[in-house]
């Protein structure tokens, strides 16, 4: 069973796992608009995994979103088999659950978005990561159900 967004309300913050870096975003606390965060120079799982528990526990995350590495035909290749063993590492040090999302072309889109805005070179590499969390958290957001006050 997927978790939801109603099964945990609160702040949602997402990462874009990277070889290098790690993107990261969180949403407001309504769970309407995901925000990009900051950029994880990646050291060692322990460390990145200290550095995810303090943010949960100061921004009150009650939700992580992970994006999943699909190839365009619909498939998991090596690099999802990594990211669900990052996660998998992840879990038995936070409190809180994780999901995964498509996190396909992410990235592409990042950079699109940011040279839109004029941004090139470092200042792309500096933001690129956090910009794509920041999608990867949207799309998740908006494809979750709307809540009815009559629930």
């Amino acid at each position: 069973m997927m978790t939801t967004i109603k099964d945990n309300p609160g702040r949602v913050m997402a990462l874009d796992l990277g070889e290098k870096r790690i993107g990261i975003a969180i949403s407001d606390p309504t769970r309407t608009i995901a925000s990009p965060h900051s950029v994880l120079n990646r050291a060692s799982r322990a460390a990145d995994f200290a550095h995810y528990a303090q943010l949960i526990n100061e921004q009150r995350i009650t939700l992580l979103v992970i994006g999943l590495p699909i190839t365009l035909g619909g498939q998991e290749g090596q690099r999802a088999a990594w990211v669900r063993d990052y996660a998998d590492g992840l879990r038995d040090q936070i409190d809180i659950p994780i999901t995964f999302w498509d996190e396909s072309l992410s990235t592409v889109a990042a950079t699109a978005a940011l040279h839109a805005q004029g941004r090139r070179g470092r200042k792309v590499k500096e933001r690129v990561d956090a910009v794509a969390a920041a999608l990867i958290l949207q799309s998740y957001l908006d494809a979750q159900p709307e809540e009815s006050p009559y629930d």
